[in-house]
């Protein structure tokens, strides 16, 4: 398989979203990005870790979760940033385009969700648990995931900061929800946003082993 990079629009319901599909050569799998608050397809830290799972041999989706209106009006009453239902619904959406005909059918789907779109991605590995195989959460809240934790059926990997005190506890909480396969990994040192030197890399790192770990293998060649 071709390498691919394009920029698409992806019908949901209720909008249509902006979205940027990357695939290396041979891809495991699609990682679908879900932003945190007041966030989007091109924040600095989702593009550097898109790129090391890339690197890794992973394709990413990463999308805006509200439309450009939908923004300029947040940005004012800071509301939808925070509309968990609305986010995840959005999520959801992308995750069915990727299945269907304009997508990548072929491919595994993994969710990635940082701050508050950890709960998105969690909810949508719960709503959509044939589609969506891992789940890996930066910094994330998925207490806010309410009562879709214990649906949640995709091996799931929650990564904090260890001077992230509060999200911690948060995590550990919803990790002991969760009764699925999953793991809580504190990096030493960092913060919510893993500005430190060298956070975001073994941010990167944990996250590609985790999704190696649990998206399946490409089938080879046939024999010959």
């Amino acid at each position: 398989m071709a390498a691919v990079r394009r920029s698409s629009p992806i019908p949901v319901p209720g909008a249509e979203l902006a979205g940027d599909l990357s695939l290396p050569e041979e891809p495991r799998g699609v990682v679908l990005f879900a932003h945190g608050s007041g966030s989007g397809r091109h924040s600095p830290r989702n593009q550097q870790v898109a790129a090391g799972l890339r690197a890794a041999g992973l394709g990413t989706l990463l999308l805006d979760l509200l439309t450009e209106g939908e923004e300029r009006a947040d940005a004012a009453a800071r509301r939808l940033r925070f509309d968990i239902p609305l986010l995840a619904a959005r999520l959801t959406g992308a995750a069915d385009w990727l299945g269907g005909p304009d997508g990548e059918p072929g491919l595994p789907v993994a969710t990635f969700g940082a701050s508050t779109g950890a709960a998105a991605a969690l909810i949508t590995a719960a709503d959509r648990p044939d589609r969506v195989r891992a789940v890996v959460s930066r910094g994330g809240r998925p207490d806010l995931a309410g009562d879709a934790l214990d649906r949640v059926r995709a091996p799931t990997l929650l990564i904090v900061g260890g001077a992230d005190r509060e999200v911690l506890d948060l995590n550990r909480q919803a990790a002991g929800r969760l009764t699925t396969e999953r793991e809580l990994a504190v990096v030493p040192g960092a913060g919510h946003l893993f500005a430190e030197p060298g956070a975001l890399e073994q941010v990167v790192d944990l996250a590609a082993a985790w999704l190696l770990r649990w998206l399946p293998p490409a089938p080879g060649p046939p024999p010959g």
